[in-house]
């Protein structure tokens, strides 16, 4: 294998082309990097990354089916030269595509030896290689994350694991990581409890499992600045799949989880949309709750299919999606160090390899019209206007000392007494939407 191996014939580096045709698929109609909106370019607004285990990993096998996706990157050779050869194929993905990150698991990168220390060997190998096209490419991490839910050891849990063997080797695991999150000057590191809950709650301690997840996390933060490791936490909530019932189930229970153990200010909230509908919500319902709490730090770019009952992890297509995402982005000053990470995969049924490359061109162009979009109805003020005046009793009198916590029930009894019954008032809704589908 040689460096300069192609693996995308045929494809250049997409451009912006606006006027491009219907049939144009391979460049961008929406997205312009540089364009600046609000002070500041888009695509540090968007800050775009690609993942690595959908994009580079991912076969298109599914539990009814056999791997579909033959990627040149992925066949033939020994498990390191294989793991070399995707990486080098990812890197030339990124710079075609022209995104500045990437996204991955420890067990992504490089494959898993026989013993811990070997798949730290085999980490440090791939590590360098990576941090050598960081480099040369511009390319940086988004984040890092250790798969804690793929091996049979992690059946029963990592940092919730009934045997505290397993526990530990999930610890010295992710010490590993963040040392690698530190190497390769990732932006975040992120924790997703995949099999962190229960199937049964016959043979589960839930108080003891939540103990020891918090203990988990406060030796993470421990040995973040330890090392001096300069990075956002991120915990990622998800209400079930692999377990029955995950312990991180929406945004409100890992904020919850968060203060209840005095984690609050060393993590924020990486949310994944498809997982928000997976848990009755609608599909900015987390990015909402999550930002109202100063608690948003990332999103997992994707979307699911509402009428199934499992994690999809489709490209994100729909505007009215991505402009309710976006304006909360901006009412918030953006997502740094965060970012928009494409945690999607093509459908099994896509096998060419630029269909990689029109999804994610498709995706960014949605994130980029939603942003747009957002813009002009922050910027005209419509909606944000009418919310103030729905609102308005509460900025002054006793409404005011309401919203400061300084009223009593003593006083809003009196102000009844002196007020009488309030009167109905039309909450608008079919007016707000109107007006929202006006920018779409």
């Amino acid at each position: 294998m040689t460096t300069d191996e192609i693996f995308f014939h045929g494809i250049p580096k997409i451009p912006y082309t606006p006027d491009a045709g219907l049939r144009d698929l391979l460049c961008f109609k929406h997205y312009n990097a540089d364009e600046v909106l609000l002070g500041r370019k888009m695509e540090d607004w968007l800050r775009f990354s690609v993942c690595y285990w959908h994009s580079f990993c991912g076969t298109g096998a599914d539990p009814f089916g056999f791997p579909t996706l033959q990627r040149a990157w992925n066949e033939g050779g020994a498990a390191m030269k294989t793991a070399k050869r995707r990486l080098h194929a990812a890197f030339e993905f990124f710079t075609k595509l022209g995104v500045k990150y990437y996204t991955f698991h420890d067990r992504d990168m490089a494959p898993e030896g026989a013993t811990l220390e070997e798949s730290n060997r085999n980490l440090d190998k791939i590590t360098d290689l990576a941090l050598q096209l960081q480099n040369k490419t511009g390319v940086k991490v988004l984040w890092v994350t250790c798969n804690l839910f793929a091996h049979p050891r992690y059946m029963n849990g990592a940092s919730t694991n009934p045997d505290c063997h397993v526990l530990a080797y999930a610890g010295a695991q992710v010490k590993k990581g963040l040392e690698i999150a530190k190497k390769l000057g990732a932006q975040n590191f992120v924790f997703w409890g995949g099999r962190e809950g229960f199937m049964s709650l016959h043979n589960t301690d839930v108080a003891a499992e939540l103990r020891h997840m918090a203990s988990f996390f406060k030796m993470a933060v421990a040995y973040k600045e330890k090392i001096g490791l300069q990075c956002q936490f991120l915990i990622e909530p998800k209400p079930k799949e692999p377990c029955k019932h995950q312990y991180d189930y929406d945004a409100m229970s890992v904020i919850g989880f968060l203060k209840h153990f005095g984690l609050d200010s060393h993590f924020k909230l990486n949310i994944e949309p498809n997982h928000t509908t997976l848990a009755g919500h609608s599909y900015e319902h987390d990015i909402v709750m999550a930002s109202a709490f100063g608690m948003l730090g990332s999103v997992d770019s994707n979307t699911g299919s509402p009428d199934l009952g499992w994690d999809t992890d489709q490209f994100p297509m729909d505007i009215k999606n991505t402009t309710m995402v976006m304006k909360t982005v901006i009412e918030q000053g953006g997502l740094q160090p965060g970012g928009l990470n494409f945690d999607a995969k093509v459908r099994r049924e896509s096998t060419d390899p630029e269909d990689l490359f029109i999804a994610h061109i498709g995706a960014m162009d949605a994130f980029a019209r939603g942003l747009r979009n957002a813009v002009s109805i922050i910027e005209e003020g419509v909606i944000s206007d009418m919310v103030k005046e729905r609102y308005q009793s509460y900025s002054s009198g006793i409404g005011r000392r309401v919203d400061e916590g300084s009223a009593s029930l003593e006083e809003l009894e009196e102000f009844i007494k002196q007020n009488g019954e309030p009167k109905v008032t039309s909450g608008k809704q079919e007016k707000y939407e109107t007006i929202f589908n006006h920018y779409l």
